[in-house]
């Protein structure tokens, strides 16, 4: 069978994946399981998800629904067709101003906490992975995370929700009529609903075990409470379907009730002797309101001691210590203020190692957070290279944590899991934990099913605790829902599947398994491959920043692919290794934008950009090499050859209309892939002036980047325009070197892998801005970001008496130099602009967005920052090249532009202006326009 000619039956031929590469790809999820899919699609609408579920009761087979693929437990990898929602579901509405919001599986529950951010609430899920992690999952999954506790998990935040049966029946629990279509339409399953609850209501010892169950968390099973909390055979589904893991039905959209965003907020490490001593403590946090305590051992803060900014005493711990991150919040100061304090007041009476100490510091506190939040993935990149990182997620009863954990670092320790770690939601009594093995040899399988077999009846019988508190069974527990819930309990849930899936064609082997080893199989390899990638576990933090996530490949999945090539080369597949690596070129290598947004988002701070940067210089020929070096050393005839080539098209579109140049370029480029294609927006820059404006006390030394003195966007000012203009008027005085004609920053080179034209070019302008700024003595502005940010990481590749003079020059962005020494001489402003940004990648990574929203915001009368905003996907000149990886990298920020107005548009860096005017059809301007009209005259600067 065709499969995928078979699916065109069902979704266009462009929203289908069969190609190897989308396959091995798309396989691998955070978790420690790996199954070959064999087709991944891409619906977009109710109607085809309907299509999709006939289409796999004809021909036998299994559907799973992913969405971001932050799953730990096996529950969003598949053997069949891999769905994914991770784009075209992205729904967020606020209503009731924000006490409800509305929500489709494909959106990122940080994007829904964006959103509700104007209205001062968020969801109550706050799982750690919350910025990668999409609504689908954390709903099927029925997530919880730090703070929300057991109240305001995804089940009982849940107000409405709309669905999809295997059969095609569409329900919405929001629409009254639904309540007796669903008795009339699907009467085997009310009926079948309605015993079931019956027969627990009939089993006092049942229905208390059901409650027992749910008052810490536990997401093993069915959500069996829905049975006792509802009486309607429709809202029991409904929130059935909550921790089902996409095993019943298909969640299309659901109605969430948020809770408030308290604003006031103070966080703290406390340090304990041991983790008996922290779990003592948890009761007396909690009494005082802590919103929420997370427990660290002592493995766990070795992981992360060395992260900057945390704190020395990290690494003066005793081997035994552990810790907790604390925070309060309070509406107010007052109730803050109160909690702190009535916390404090018991505080002597803990066996803390040090007097707590508390900050309300926001940059601190986000520091610790994140290194809370990542200390899965920050553990699994210490680990040895080509083992496998496992993260187990269990619960005890908090009065009998300080045990229980004892226990298990006894278990760690028999079965040689000497580096294991612990960390968890002390509060809630719910702990992960981390092991890393190979499951390269039988041995190494045995040992975890040992480990496995002996944890489950610690967890169960000696603490009656949850195999799973928040990750959901997936297929690692699949095998112990019975020994969990009981044979009763159990026997509901064989029931409830049957049921709503007859045909067990819905993620099969998740939460119900006859296999009782299916914990054991389809074991994820990761063998050792390149030291760019090894410490990552797949996470999937990275993707929802990654300007070719729509297009070709996420960094994950790049790596994914490279572990991909280094299996079947030890298997000896040539073929496959031959098909894999020939696709690898344009998904993983020629459409990577290499913006390095990845390392921000990772939490051990893997950039994938630069491996690909690796790649692409080793794939270099020496031809190629000399050619590239040919261009640096004579880069001045190369903007001559360019000015001359974007005049006569300008010619061109000025006498046959202004898309002339884009079309004729199209028309080439079907048949010369490597023809750039012509923006509607490219026009040739104006010639440089000779000299500046003069200035008294205060000079800089103006460097208009090789983009500026060859492109512009649009018929308006410049940015060197711009930027003379707010020097005149601020009374600076503005040095252009009179020998820039021919120098560049590198980053065209950098970018593309020519390591020895880069070096050139970088050597080269450095001893150049040395003379210009009197040996340091005068700072040198750039005016494209991405330029600032290429020099700023000069160091490695000068040469020694270079880089002495590297060391001493004042390199300036365009937005320091208009934030500090522009800002500080305005006085007198005129602020009429309501004004959209688009701040550039490399304002991010240069730790600069700060300053650019002041900027704005000092010149313009009302500031909006897109929330879908992010790499442009230009990446110098690559949108020139692949303009289909601009076009996918701005769509949703593009579609959020275009829904509102604004008075300008602006940006610090030439190429992505061009290609968020493309995208949006708006005049996108450097952010010095916007200085430069709001100064409107000298009088306004002292």
């Amino acid at each position: 069978m065709d499969i995928g000619k078979e699916l065109q039956s069902v979704l266009p031929a462009d929203r289908i994946r069969t190609r190897y590469i989308d396959r091995v790809t798309y396989g691998s999820d955070a978790g420690f399981y790996y199954l070959l899919p064999r087709a991944v699609v891409h619906p977009v609408s109710e109607a085809e998800i309907i299509a999709l579920f006939a289409f796999s009761r004809r021909n036998n087979i299994p559907l799973v629904f992913r969405t971001g693929g932050t799953s730990l437990s096996g529950q969003s990898v598949t053997d069949g067709i891999l769905v994914d929602l991770s784009r075209h579901w992205g729904r967020v509405e606020p209503v009731d101003e924000g006490r409800i919001v509305q929500v489709g599986p494909g959106v990122t529950g940080a994007m829904v906490n964006a959103r509700l951010k104007a209205f001062h609430r968020k969801i109550g899920p706050d799982p750690s992975s919350i910025a990668a992690a999409m609504m689908g999952g954390i709903l099927s999954n029925n997530s919880s995370g730090m703070c929300c506790g057991v109240a305001n998990n995804s089940y009982h935040t849940l107000k409405h929700i709309r669905f999809i049966l295997p059969g095609g029946e569409i329900f919405d629990t929001a629409d009254v009529a639904n309540y007796n279509r669903f008795l009339t339409e699907c009467p085997a399953i009310a009926g079948e609903l309605a015993s079931l609850r019956a027969g627990i209501l009939d089993n006092a010892e049942l229905r208390e075990k059901i409650r027992y169950k749910y008052r810490i968390k536990n997401t093993v099973g069915y959500s069996l409470n829905a049975f006792l909390d509802y009486e309607h055979p429709l809202d029991i589904l409904a929130h059935l379907l909550i921790g089902a893991e996409g095993t019943l039905a298909f969640i299309a959209a659901a109605s969430l009730i948020t809770i408030p965003q308290l604003a006031c907020k103070s966080t703290g490490l406390l340090y304990f002797p041991d983790l008996h001593t922290a779990s003592d403590a948890i009761t007396a946090l909690v009494g005082s309101g802590a919103e929420a305590v997370e427990l660290m051992d002592r493995a766990s803060l070795r992981a992360v001691e060395a992260v900057a900014g945390m704190p020395p005493v990290l690494k003066a711990l005793p081997p035994k210590a552990a810790a907790l991150l604390v925070e309060f919040q309070g509406a107010d100061e007052g109730e803050l203020k109160g909690r702190l304090e009535q916390f404090l007041a018991a505080a002597p009476g803990l066996s803390t190692l040090y007097p707590p100490l508390f900050t309300r510091d926001p940059a601190e506190q986000e520091l610790l957070w994140k290194v809370r939040k990542g200390l899965f993935p920050s553990v699994g990149a210490v680990r040895k290279s080509g083992t496998t990182v496992i993260l187990e997620d269990i619960a005890f009863p908090v009065n009998r944590l300080g045990d229980a954990l004892t226990d298990l670092q006894s278990l760690f320790v028999e079965s040689g899991y000497d580096d294991a770690i612990i960390f968890g939601h002390a509060k809630d009594g719910n702990i992960h934990f981390v092991i890393t093995q190979s499951f390269g040899t039988e041995a190494e399988i045995d040992r975890y099913s040992r480990f496995i077999g002996r944890l489950v009846p610690l967890v169960v019988e000696k603490y009656d605790g949850a195999l799973k508190a928040e990750h959901g069974t997936g297929r690692n527990m699949a095998p112990f829902v019975e020994t969990e819930w009981g044979p009763a309990a159990y026997a509901i849930m064989q029931r409830l599947k049957r049921a709503v899936d007859p045909f067990n064609l819905l993620n099969p082997g998740v939460i119900i398994s006859p296999d009782e080893r299916i914990h054991l199989k389809d074991l994820k390899q990761m063998p050792e491959v390149e030291t760019e990638v090894d410490k990552c576990i797949e996470c999937g933090y990275c993707e929802p920043v990654c300007p070719s996530r729509d297009l070709t490949m996420t960094p994950r999945r790049r790596i994914v692919a490279r572990r991909a090539l280094k299996l079947l080369e030890s298997a000896g597949d040539t073929g496959h290794h031959r098909e894999l690596l020939g696709q690898y070129r344009y998904d993983g290598l020629e459409t990577c934008a290499v913006d390095g947004l990845c390392a921000g988002a990772c939490p051990v701070d893997i950039n994938t950009g630069d491996l690909v940067k690796r790649l692409r210089r080793e794939n270099h020929s020496l031809v190629a090499n000399r050619i590239a070096m040919f261009v640096a050393q004579n880069f001045a005839l190369t903007e001559r050859l360019v000015r001359t080539g974007l005049s006569v098209g300008a010619a061109i579109n000025r006498f046959f209309g202004r898309k002339a140049m884009t079309g004729m370029t199209r028309a080439v480029r079907k048949v010369v892939r490597a023809m750039p294609l012509w923006p509607e927006q490219l026009r040739g820059a104006p010639r440089l002036p000779k000299r500046g404006p003069e200035g008294g006390d205060r000079q800089i030394v103006y460097v208009p980047s090789c983009v500026t003195r060859m492109l512009q966007v649009g018929t308006g000012d410049t940015a060197m325009d711009s930027l003379l203009g707010v020097a005149k008027k601020a009374g600076i005085g503005v040095i252009i070197p009179e020998n820039i004609h021919g120098t560049c920053c590198g980053q065209l080179f950098s970018s593309k892998g020519y390591a020895a034209a880069y070096r050139f070019t970088a050597n080269r302008i450095v001893a150049l801005l040395w003379q210009v700024s009197r040996e340091g003595q005068l700072p040198v502005v750039m005016d494209v970001s991405s330029c600032t940010y290429t020099m700023l990481h000069y160091r490695e590749h000068l040469e020694p008496d270079i880089l002495s003079r590297f060391e001493a020059i004042q390199i300036l962005d365009v937005v320091d130099f208009l934030h500090d020494i522009v800002m500080p001489l305005a006085n007198e402003i005129q602020r009429t602009e309501e004004v959209v940004l688009h701040p550039v990648c490399s304002l991010h990574k240069m730790n600069s967005y700060g300053k650019f929203l002041t900027v704005a915001r000092h010149f313009a009368a009302m500031v909006t920052v897109p929330l879908s905003g992010g790499c442009c996907g230009m990446a110098g000149d690559r949108g020139f090249l692949f303009p289909e990886l601009t076009a996918a990298a701005t769509a949703d920020e593009a579609q959020e532009v275009n829904a509102a107005t604004a008075d300008g548009y602006y940006s610090s860096a030439a190429s992505c202006e061009l290609a968020m005017s493309e995208a949006t059809g708006k005049p996108y301007a450097s952010i010095l326009r916007l200085a430069e009209k709001a100064l409107s005259s000298p009088a306004g600067i002292g």
